[in-house]
């Protein structure tokens, strides 16, 4: 169900945010309606969202007996319920319906963030026309930066670097090196690779999309060209800011006994090499797609929002691996230490003859 704007204006703090910016939130928050017993959620639940209650009343039943009535239409009913995870009460409705507003907790953050970091007069990549900052909201929205550290995300529009580009510009080549990280601010692009011998487009690029990572990540040459379709405007990281404020926060390692648990509990085990190379020695269990196929062909081999161990020889493709699975939806673990440190760990847990 949607939400008017206007309800997130008497929300603490919502009510401080520019009107766009609630808007924005207006557009990805979600509101469903309870009826009088129901929970809205309980002691120990692990959810991901702020939750605000629009209508009606809640009791907030604590394990030990305690209880607290939270009303929409009270003073304090423009504050969320605490957002302590777990969930340290279990909230039951007691009027005979009730409307909650949920909102992903850290896009929350990552908007108050941006919302307060462009209102300083020295920010250059605040846009004041309509439509202006659309980019940014599409950006912070990426599954990749799901887990940024708000910290970063200060550090990363201090070191964007704008860059106008005009109509068919080629901004990066398949087999260069590897020099930035981009993301559209405005205009559009067009991705292509050599498939079968010959160059084919394989995505097209609006305003907050990003490309550039993988051959930062995988320290390998760019593995697509892109052309601008339509003129405008890109953000740019250099390669050592790109390290210094994402790469290490965007990637999540495990180590080989971690990675077996995940594997065991359900998760993919994804080897990201060429096929050669899988078929000279992999892991057992491992489904194969290669780094410069995965965004054409890992729908083919994993359902959305599947968790994801991926692997290669030393870690380095399965970094870039990693970022673009995220971007995609899924829950992604990259292997430390790669197919050695794995074969390492077999070995020494097979008991000799």
């Amino acid at each position: 169900m949607p939400v008017p704007a206007t309800d997130l204006a008497r929300l603490f703090p919502l009510e401080s945010l520019r009107q766009e910016t609630r808007d924005q939130l207006a557009r990805e928050a979600l509101v469903s309606e309870y009826h009088r017993g129901d929970n809205v959620f309980e002691a120990g639940d692990l959810d991901e969202d702020t939750i605000y209650l629009l209508e009606g009343e809640l009791r907030c039943v604590y394990p030990d007996g305690r209880n607290v009535a939270h009303i929409a239409s009270a003073p304090h009913g423009r504050y969320s319920l605490n957002d302590a995870i777990p969930r340290r009460f279990t909230a039951k409705v007691m009027s005979g319906s009730a409307k909650v507003m949920r909102v992903d907790r850290r896009y929350l953050e990552k908007l108050i963030t941006w919302d307060q970091l462009s209102r300083d007069d020295n920010n250059r990549h605040f846009g004041s026309a309509p439509g202006g900052n659309d980019w940014v909201f599409r950006l912070l929205r990426a599954q990749a930066f799901a887990r940024l550290p708000t910290g970063n995300i200060e550090k990363m529009f201090q070191m964007f670097e704008p860059v106008t580009v005009k109509p068919s510009e080629v901004v990066m080549r398949e087999g260069d090196p590897a020099d930035y990280f981009y993301v559209v601010r405005s205009g559009t692009a067009s991705v292509s690779k050599y498939l079968d011998g010959a160059p084919q487009v394989v995505a097209y690029l609006r305003e907050g999309d990003t490309f550039g990572e993988d051959a930062l990540l995988s320290n390998l040459p760019r593995n697509a060209t892109v052309r601008m379709m339509q003129g405008g405007q890109l953000m740019r990281l250099s390669r050592e800011a790109f390290e210094a404020v994402l790469k290490p926060p965007l990637l999540s390692w495990v180590l080989p006994a971690d990675a077996a648990r995940q594997v065991h509990s359900g998760a993919v085990l994804l080897d990201v090499r060429m096929p050669e190379e899988h078929a000279q020695r992999a892991i057992d269990g491992s489904v194969n797609v290669p780094l410069f196929r995965l965004r054409e062909d890992v729908g083919n081999v994993l359902s959305p929002g599947a968790r994801v161990v991926v692997y290669c020889n030393t870690g380095e493709r399965s970094a870039a691996a990693a970022f673009v699975l995220k971007r995609l939806g899924y829950e992604v673990s990259a292997l430390h230490g790669g197919l050695g440190a794995m074969l390492r760990m077999i070995a020494a847990s097979t008991p000799a003859d």
